[in-house]
């Protein structure tokens, strides 16, 4: 029964983590352009809870936001400074770019960089990081849910292991299962990614 303990603890502690990943309200994004230095200052104040080693990590530098531009991730800054718009597509390409190339990232974001910058735009950027948001609420009840139902399945699981090694074998088991639903799932958006990419082209 000790190492089912372990286990469960081990995700337990793993869903206590996800408290740090909430995701910012709009209303704290700033409201006047930013220089270069203002821009990796703000995001590494935002998103620093969200590094896995937040001593050795970096949100956000110089030099990436450099090639973002350059690679028409983003808009390319006005007189040196950084928008509001910006700092929305920014935060996207964080979360993005843990699971998708740089070359997807560019076909869901080119509309957006396209057509909702600049005074004559066709839609704002705050509105669609708002409904992404208010869309995502809930997220984490449902993921606790689903894995408290996964972690009572893997009770019984290697009942025959050795005792020693029955608390790797269920971890192990368990990061192959949520790695194949993370697979399917990217599996699924990179599909939709490539019917944008296609209807664009058309």
């Amino acid at each position: 029964m000790g190492d089912r303990d372990g286990f469960e603890k081990s995700i337990e502690r793993a869903m206590a983590d996800l408290s740090r990943l909430e995701l910012v309200s709009p209303d704290d994004f700033p409201t006047m352009d930013l220089y270069m230095d203002q821009v990796t200052t703000f995001m590494e104040r935002t998103f620093k809870n969200t590094l896995r080693d937040p001593d050795a990590d970096k949100v956000l530098t110089k030099t990436m936001i450099n090639n973002y531009a350059k690679n028409d991730l983003i808009a390319p800054p006005v007189r040196k400074k950084y928008s509001r718009e910006h700092l929305f597509e920014l935060m996207f390409i964080y979360y993005f770019k843990s699971f998708l190339s740089i070359s997807d990232i560019q076909t869901l974001l080119g509309p957006m960089t396209e057509r909702f910058f600049g005074d004559d735009s066709e839609y704002d950027v705050s509105e669609v990081y708002s409904e992404m948001r208010n869309l995502g609420r809930g997220a984490r009840a449902k993921l606790k849910g689903d894995l408290d139902e996964r972690v009572q399945k893997m009770a019984g699981a290697y009942k025959d292991a050795p005792e020693d090694l029955r608390d790797y074998l269920r971890k192990f088991a368990f990061i192959c299962e949520l790695g194949y639903d993370i697979f399917l799932r990217k599996t699924i958006i990179e599909s939709l990614i490539d019917e944008m990419e296609n209807e664009e082209q058309e």
